[in-house]
């Protein structure tokens, strides 16, 4: 599913223009990614968290040359799915 569906479908179950449905997406995802940006973690119950993750620094190899290379320390974006969303993914 590609967000141009997802907007489809949230118009369709809110009973929402889809101009309007595709606002709502869009504030929530710019909210979510200003409060992980931040270092806050979204907490959405039954679905998942969101949170800033830290990658330590670790060597990596240039593909091309074979030379090994130093990857700095990042933070990189992370979601854990919560309890009833991994149930309905895999209910056995």
């Amino acid at each position: 599913m590609n967000k141009a569906q997802l907007i489809e479908q949230l118009s369709q179950k809110t009973r929402m223009p889809k101009s309007q449905s595709e606002e709502v997406l869009n504030a929530t995802l710019e909210i979510i990614t200003q409060a992980v940006s931040r270092g806050d973690e979204v907490k959405l119950v039954g679905f998942g968290t969101f949170d800033r993750s830290r990658r330590k620094a670790r060597t990596g190899r240039n593909p091309k040359t074979g030379t090994s290379l130093i990857i700095p320390e990042c933070k990189v974006p992370r979601f854990r799915p919560g309890k009833e969303f991994k149930l309905r993914v895999d209910p056995s």
